[in-house]
């Protein structure tokens, strides 16, 4: 139900959606709840694709909702509630890669009682029976591509991800970043380049 609800990110705001919003503007707090749970999954689907960390991905989740709730008064129809939301969901996600880049990312060790293990243990255990040269080189390709994003700029990454794991338009991506679509189209040129640089014979 929440996906079809949410619809297509430019689609115009539905009547059900539209009533909700209205109540939920008026004062109404089953009105809210009830959009929060329209929408909820999408949100943090969103979040986990863009953060990949289920962690941030719920700060992010209770951060756009409170940020939803504080203006939903502001909200004045004149896009799809859809678009609004993402933009907000987007900005945080945007902060929270921004913060990553200051502190260098976090440890790909994890410290444990029984001392420190890597993240990428328990990817490699799962997979290594099946046939170990290919999880080798799934388990290469994938920190390869963890790298590589990790060389892109916190809007670089966002429209790269929002493109290639979200499926948006460009026109799409360049609304809930507030700026063009060729500025987000020139955006995804300059990460691709990247990423096809880091990744070489992966590619």
């Amino acid at each position: 139900m929440a996906q079809d609800a949410a619809g297509a990110v430019g689609a115009r705001v539905s009547p059900q959606v539209d009533s909700l919003i209205r109540a939920a503007q008026g004062g109404d707090q089953d009105a809210f709840e009830q959009l929060v749970r329209t929408y909820d999954q999408s949100v943090l689907r969103l979040a986990m694709n863009l953060l990949r960390s289920p962690e941030d991905a719920r700060d992010v989740y209770q951060e756009a909702f409170l940020r939803v709730y504080r203006n939903l008064h502001a909200f004045r129809f004149d896009c799809s509630f859809h678009t609004w939301l993402y933009r907000i969901v987007t900005n945080i996600c945007l902060d929270q890669l921004r913060k990553r880049k200051v502190r260098k990312e976090e440890s790909p060790t994890i410290e444990t009682s029984e001392g420190p293990i890597d993240r990428m243990d328990s990817f490699e255990e799962e997979s290594a029976h099946a046939d170990p040269e290919r999880s080798l080189w799934n388990l290469q390709l994938k920190q390869r591509i963890e790298i590589a994003l990790e060389d892109l700029t916190p809007r670089e990454r966002m429209v790269f991800e929002l493109r290639h794991y979200q499926g948006l338009r460009l026109r799409n991506i360049g609304e809930m970043l507030g700026t063009t679509e060729e500025a987000a189209k020139n955006c995804l040129f300059r990460a691709t380049q990247k990423m096809r640089a880091v990744l070489g014979d992966f590619t």
